[in-house]
């Protein structure tokens, strides 16, 4: 029998030979032979597995593997190792090549990593496959960092190279990233990742949006280059005075920034007043860092006024990722306000490189254990029970905060916290054990509710009680991942106690009924529609249903439970009927879904985004709801399409012009009283001809905020309609209005 070859083309060998040698030509350091041969043979490994392989651009698949070797290193810091690992990480899982293989050629390191690296098979019956698969990549943090930072890696690299894949594919893969990736990348501080993951995912889901912040950016540049030569010029010779080695760089604002920054303060592109950055670096001596950064500081404010609510000193006391900066924004020429930030070399490279680099100069700081506390956390999420991994995810990602609050024990020593934790998590941030039986905390010797909100500088005495534990009413109180999951685990404890006399009190019924208790219970589980077993036996225990009441449900055939058939057996569910359903799809449009119409659908569409035709939309399997059609940027677009991307399917409307549809508009501008109400409903109304639903207006001050619904046919007439209604003299910003789950 004849089998063909599978072998590599001369155009493809050149652009693999080149892409290698890239990769060999970014090591940035002398690599021991040992290392350089492992990296060769690595390299050759992943070459003859993976030739058979190709990517969706059409190039040899082996490309992916180099430049995510590429970016470990180069862009993220890391060494040999990581680079063999991420040359290897799709082996095991797209290959013939087997774990045992990678083990034997390079070790139990390098196979444990790579395994970490390897998807899990076979998650057929499970709620979400990906949050399964999460939760296998972020469990190996508190064992080996690297498996995350090269899955980092490799996530980068499918982002840069996403214009090939299907649209619905490049938003699940979005989603996945903003889900978990852009976090993890900040709680590491990897900057520059975590930036350009979040500027990509806008690029995939707000594509407009994204464009026209660029195209702004880029009209502007000239102009901002020209402005920060300015506000340079006068700081030199005063730097220069202090006898350091100093750069300054200008620093543009990523388009994602600029994105949140309208969306938050509902303002405009041209009203965003830290467009304008410098960074002034400093080759300073590590025991002058802290000082040379405040003489700068005062050189710097010397010349131009400082707003002092700005100012964050993020040198005196690093944020819990390692960061070290002190930012201030100062007023510059023409009354244009520039932030201004402030650091050494040492701390640029761990601003830029995050966690590997914070390792690099460990044990030459006062934070050398900086991310212990994290991983401890990490480790008590892991260590405590989950009903499933999306209830892991949840909780993981309470630990992955933007924002920080920096509070005190009584003996003075320092934690920190995210902004918005309460005084029940720092309870459980100093010990479990606190945690469980606070009966009462003082915040500067004052008593305050257990979901007081924790502020900077406050100082916490915790009083505890033996006889106290968590009740249902804790998790409303908690923000914290560990202390979410040890109140849940608590519980589950404590009603896992109190189910034994329902349980107690089932195992009698089926010992008369002669039918053995663990061949049947799951199936009555079940059946009754319960989640687990001590969820059966609690409710039993509180009386909410009766043992004999359950067992009533059922009949017994050959010693085993069945549900009973009904007494007409060839009897039928009734269906829907055609005219309810044409209601439904009449009130919802016409919609394709995976390029059909879906008239076989029950579909809706979803309330938390109110598409609209013409909106980029994407249809969910709901799991009692049939199909529901969301907008891409939806807010809840993010998590369902990270951890249920099985239940995604492709959508988009039939044709553009659909009926009508209720979108709410928010609203704001000057308050000049009775006028702007008429202007409004005049230009919607009678300029524009469009249905009025709903209308309320506040006005404070001189500023007034106002809701309108308005009814449209389409995305086009709404863009329209706002951009109309933005033109009306006093009016400020118009924004269509989101609802949050």
């Amino acid at each position: 029998m004849h089998t063909d070859v599978v072998t590599y083309t001369a155009d493809d060998k050149r652009l693999i030979r080149n892409a290698y040698r890239r990769l060999v030509r970014s090591f940035r350091m002398d690599f021991p032979e040992e290392d350089k041969d492992n990296i060769q043979k690595a390299f050759k490994i992943a070459t003859d597995a993976h030739v058979s392989q190709r990517r969706k651009s059409g190039e040899p698949y082996i490309i992916h593997p180099i430049e995510v070797a590429r970016i470990a290193h180069v862009e993220i810091g890391l060494g040999p190792t990581a680079i063999i690992c991420a040359l290897l990480h799709d082996v095991v899982e797209d290959t013939p090549l087997e774990l045992q293989d990678i083990i034997n050629a390079f070790g139990p390191k390098i196979g444990q990593i790579v395994d970490g690296l390897t998807k899990l098979d076979g998650l057929y019956n499970v709620e979400s496959p990906q949050a399964e698969n999460y939760k296998k990549v972020l469990s190996t943090l508190v064992e080996d960092v690297r498996v995350v930072l090269i899955k980092m890696s490799d996530r980068l690299h499918n982002l840069r190279t996403i214009s090939p894949m299907p649209r619905h594919k490049q938003l699940k893969i979005a989603a996945e990233t903003s889900y978990i990736y852009a976090p993890l990348a900040h709680r590491l501080g990897l900057y520059n990742l975590r930036t350009e993951f979040n500027d990509i995912c806008l690029m995939i889901n707000e594509p407009e949006v994204y464009g026209d912040i660029k195209e702004k950016l880029q009209v502007t540049q000239k102009e901002r280059s020209n402005y920060i030569k300015n506000i340079i010029r006068p700081l030199k010779s005063n730097l220069e005075d202090l006898g350091f080695e100093y750069r300054i760089v200008g620093r543009p604002k990523s388009i994602s920034s600029i994105y949140d920054k309208i969306k938050t303060k509902r303002v405009p592109f041209e009203e965003i007043y830290d467009l304008f950055a410098i960074r002034v670096i400093i080759d300073a001596p590590k025991d002058k860092e802290k000082t040379a950064c405040w003489q700068v500081y005062s050189v710097i404010t010397d010349v131009y006024k400082p707003i002092p609510e700005r100012l964050k000193d993020w040198v005196t006391t690093p944020k819990s990722n390692g960061y070290e900066s002190l930012h201030t924004t100062v007023i510059g020429p023409k009354g244009q306000y520039v932030e201004v930030q402030i650091r050494t070399e040492r701390m640029d490279e761990i601003a830029e490189r995050g966690f590997a680099a914070h390792w690099k100069y460990k044990g030459i700081t006062n934070n050398d254990n900086i991310f212990e506390s994290w991983f401890d956390n990490i480790r008590d999420i892991l260590e405590t029970p989950h009903n499933d991994a999306i209830e892991f995810i949840n909780d993981f990602k309470a630990n992955l905060f933007n924002e920080e609050v920096y509070v005190y024990t009584p003996q003075g020593d320092m934690r920190i916290l995210p902004k918005g934790a309460t005084a029940l998590d720092f309870a459980f941030d100093i010990h479990s054990d606190i945690g469980y039986h606070a009966t009462a905390i003082k915040v500067n010797n004052k008593l305050v509710p257990m979901g007081y909100r924790l502020r900077s500088g406050d100082q916490l005495k915790v009083i505890t009680g033996k006889n106290q534990k968590p009740n249902e009413s804790w998790l409303k109180m908690v923000v914290t991942g560990k202390a979410r999951s040890k109140i849940r685990s608590a519980m589950k404890e404590e009603k896992r106690k109190q189910g034994e006399l329902g349980k107690e009190a089932l195992q009698r019924k089926f010992k008369n009924l002669k039918i053995d208790f663990e061949e049947n219970i799951d199936f009555m589980v079940r059946e009754l529609g319960y989640k687990s077993r001590p969820d059966l036996f609690y409710d039993i225990a509180q009386g909410e249903i009766e043992a004999g009441e359950a067992i009533k449900e059922f009949e017994v055939e050959n010693n085993k439970l069945i549900v009973p058939q009904p007494i007409n057996k060839g009897e039928v569910a009734p269906k829907e009927s055609p005219a309810r359903r044409k209601k439904a799809k009449a009130k919802a449009g016409r919609i394709f879904v995976n390029g059909e119409i879906a008239d076989q659908y029950e579909y809706g569409l979803a309330q938390c985004c109110n598409p609209v035709p013409g909106d980029d939309i994407f249809a969910y399997l709901s799991a009692t709801q049939g199909l529901k059609i969301h907008r891409t940027n939806c807010p809840n677009a993010t998590h369902i399409m990270a951890n249920y991307g099985y239940r995604i399917m492709k959508a988009e409307w039939a044709d553009q012009v659909g009926n009508n549809f209720a979108v709410e508009l928010h609203i704001t501008g000057i308050d000049d009283g009775p006028g702007v109400i008429q202007r409004l409903t005049n230009e919607i109304s009678n300029n524009l001809n469009l249905d009025i639903r709903s209308f309320s207006i506040e006005g404070v001050e001189g500023y007034f905020e106002g809701i309108v619904s308005i009814v449209v046919k389409n995305k086009d007439q709404l863009k329209h309609a706002i951009h109309t209604i933005s033109k009306i003299n006093g009016i400020s910003t118009v924004v269509r209005q989101e609802k949050a789950s």
